[in-house]
């Protein structure tokens, strides 16, 4: 009781206190709280102008980043164009390039074929033979007379080409001696294996599927270097064969050809469908 009694004392001294402020006191506090207001105020302007200045170097910068960003990007697209102009030059260059060297790998053969034709251009006149020449094996195409000297010796590319024309319009003998012309005279020659691949065409063509057979084991063993040449000279034998009915060789072929060439190769769909068709012949 008397701790209760001593709080409401002191409350009311408090209070009395407070009554008996002066005015004037009450008013210098006043003072002082509005000169505390004015000085915030003051700081706040300059707060916001700051604020201000700061805002407007911030949208000078992201300008600037962006006009710079413009730049870099328009350089770039410039830098990838020119990349891309220079690959295609080049691209160009390089087909140009393969084509000479085609062209000189073609006058190289000429040239080499003239320097061989030179000799026999001087040479005398040689004796005819004394003996009669001995038939060819059964099979096996005559031998080509031999050029005569002094005879025009024509260029790799001529002879192919003479040979290949007899060819297309079904003039089989003068293709087959055309080619084997161009392989006697040529025998290094790029084109050699396909103009024996052709001879094989020839015969089988002509109807003579054993001398066609011949012709493209003579492809698979003498001139095996060309992929696309070879893996049509398999399929083109398992047809010969076919029409023999040697069913087990050809199959053979058919079967050599998908397991030795790549799945792109233009003989590998073609000796896919052979294997489909004696598939359904023997069912």
């Amino acid at each position: 009781m008397p701790r209760r009694f001593l709080h409401y004392a002191l409350v009311a001294l408090a209070v009395a206190a407070a009554v008996s402020t002066p005015a004037g006191a009450a008013n210098r506090e006043h003072q002082q709280m509005m000169a505390d207001i004015r000085m915030l105020q003051e700081q706040l302007q300059q707060t916001q102008v700051q604020v201000t200045v700061l805002t407007d170097a911030l949208k000078a910068i992201v300008t600037r980043m962006d006009e710079e960003a413009g730049v870099t990007r328009k350089a770039f697209a410039d830098q990838r164009l020119l990349a891309t102009t220079i690959g295609n030059d080049l691209r160009v260059i390089r087909e140009k390039v393969d084509d000479g060297n085609v062209r000189i790998s073609s006058v190289g053969q000429e040239v080499e074929a003239l320097r061989l034709a030179l000799p026999s251009l001087a040479a005398p006149p040689a004796a005819p033979p004394a003996e009669t020449p001995v038939d060819a094996p059964p099979g096996q195409p005559p031998a080509a007379p031999a050029v005569p000297p002094g005879a025009l010796v024509l260029s790799p590319k001529q002879m192919f080409d003479a040979a290949w024309s007899d060819y297309t319009v079904g003039s089989w003998s003068l293709a087959i001696q055309g080619f084997e012309s161009y392989i006697r005279t040529y025998p290094k020659s790029d084109r050699a294996g396909e103009a024996q691949y052709y001879i094989g065409k020839t015969h089988f063509n002509d109807g003579k599927f054993e001398d066609a057979v011949a012709a493209f084991n003579r492809v698979i063993t003498d001139y095996p270097g060309d992929p696309i040449t070879l893996a049509s000279a398999y399929y083109n034998r398992g047809l010969a064969q076919e029409r023999l009915g040697q069913i087990p060789g050809a199959r053979e072929s058919y079967e050599y050809v998908l397991k030795n060439f790549p799945a792109d190769n233009p003989s590998t769909g073609l000796a896919r469908q052979g294997l489909d068709r004696l598939d359904k012949t023997r069912k």
